[in-house]
């Protein structure tokens, strides 16, 4: 493979210059050094106005696949443009083939790999991109892409565990309302005549059944409806009005099972992103900014922001984190105490992923065990319901017909 991308590098798609330099040139300074005294995020690259930049949708295996492969080829002396031109190749669809090649473009004309990167935002993220640049600054930007592939291979890991967690749930419970919407909308309604047609006295169950089936026949679709509206303006009012954003994520924390599985997920990601770009480089405050922006619940997106003002002024970090317990454990402040006093804390760090890691896995497991049972005991109960709702009628007719048999 490493004869094949140095044969390919020798045909000459285009001199070594800036490409080779943002990979191998020794820095000037420290990233770190740069950092901004504020919590906005740094400026993205500006693009002119009648530039129109190409689209393309990577998912998350899609990004791990450009970092690991990217990292591969500069570790093997490849020069930057040269690999992205060998990706953009590689690539699936034409929307990714051109991004890439607008990348290449760009860093072929003496443009940073990472204000490349920052003109497609959803590629890799601010992240991704702070990872780039200070692999950039410091000489190391095949490492910091091995680092960056890692570590979305992990959260991609990490959010298949919770997602697989709730498919199984979600199928139990779309089959049983399908059941039931079926039994009482459409096959229930033509043995009822029947049932309406004899004077005989039927059971609260079969009541209860034909009341449920009229609402339905009457008002199921307004029923449907305002469902669907409501989710709507759920979603439209999360995505506008950041205090019901706040609000929402708040009470996801402090569900009863969910609750628990979810700030460990959120705690696991803090952990990991933090260490990475500790390890890479980034100054502390810098480095809990990145990973406020990187973090989709608004509660602990703003704690970690608040970390970071915190950080500016020489406060611990471990301070902030106590002074927060009601979303953050004792132990984690206690832990990062200890790794902020001895000088290791990316090691402190790296630990309490890997921890709140096995805390997500283990959980995804015990929940999953225990909402199996429950639901198939829920979807027996609702099926069994509507049967004895039907039987025992026809059971009662019977006897109502032939009085002195049996």
């Amino acid at each position: 493979m490493i004869k094949h991308v140095l044969d390919l590098s020798r045909r000459g798609r285009g001199a070594k210059g800036a490409g080779e330099r943002v990979a191998s040139a020794p820095p000037k300074r420290r990233f770190a050094a740069k950092a901004p005294k504020s919590e906005k995020p740094a400026p993205r690259a500006k693009v002119s106005r009648g530039a129109k930049l190409p689209f393309a949708r990577f998912s998350l295996k899609d990004q791990v696949y450009l970092a690991k492969r990217l990292a591969y080829l500069i570790t093997a002396g490849v020069s930057v443009v040269e690999s992205l031109h060998i990706l953009r190749d590689q690539a699936a669809g034409r929307g990714q083939k051109k991004v890439l090649d607008q990348i290449a473009r760009d860093v072929s004309s003496g443009q940073a790999l990472s204000k490349s990167f920052a003109k497609f935002p959803k590629l890799f993220g601010d992240f991704g991109i702070h990872i780039i640049k200070v692999g950039e600054s410091s000489g190391t930007l095949s490492q910091n892409l091995a680092y960056l592939a890692s570590e979305l291979t992990k959260k991609h890991a990490l959010r298949r565990k919770v997602v697989g967690t709730l498919v199984y749930p979600a199928f139990i419970t779309v089959a049983t309302l399908a059941v039931t919407v079926v039994l009482t909308v459409y096959i229930f309604p033509k043995i009822m005549p029947i049932f309406t047609s004899l004077n005989v006295p039927l059971p609260w169950t079969t009541r209860s059944l034909i009341w449920l089936s009229a609402f339905l026949e009457h008002w199921g679709l307004a029923v449907i409806g305002g469902l669907v509206a409501l989710g709507v303006a759920v979603v439209a009012l999360r995505a506008r009005l950041s205090r019901v954003r706040y609000a929402l994520d708040w009470l996801l924390i402090k569900l009863p099972v969910a609750g628990n599985l979810a700030q460990a997920y959120n705690l696991a990601n803090f952990c990991r992103t933090l260490a990475l770009l500790l390890k890479s480089g980034v100054r502390l405050s810098e480095g809990l900014q990145v990973t406020a922006e990187t973090t989709k619940n608004v509660v602990y997106r703003e704690a970690y922001f608040a970390f970071a003002q915190a950080a500016l002024r020489g406060e611990p970090t471990s301070r902030g984190i106590a002074e927060r317990h009601d979303i953050f454990p004792s132990m984690l402040s206690h832990m990062v105490a200890i790794g902020e006093t001895t000088g290791n804390l990316v090691s402190t760090l790296e630990y309490l992923s890997d921890l709140y890691e096995n805390d997500v896995d283990e959980m995804t497991k015990g929940l999953s065990s225990a909402i199996e049972p429950i639901l198939m005991v829920v979807m027996g109960l609702v099926v069994g319901l509507i049967a004895v709702s039907v039987i025992t009628p026809i059971y009662e007719i019977t006897q109502h017909l032939n009085p002195h048999g049996g």
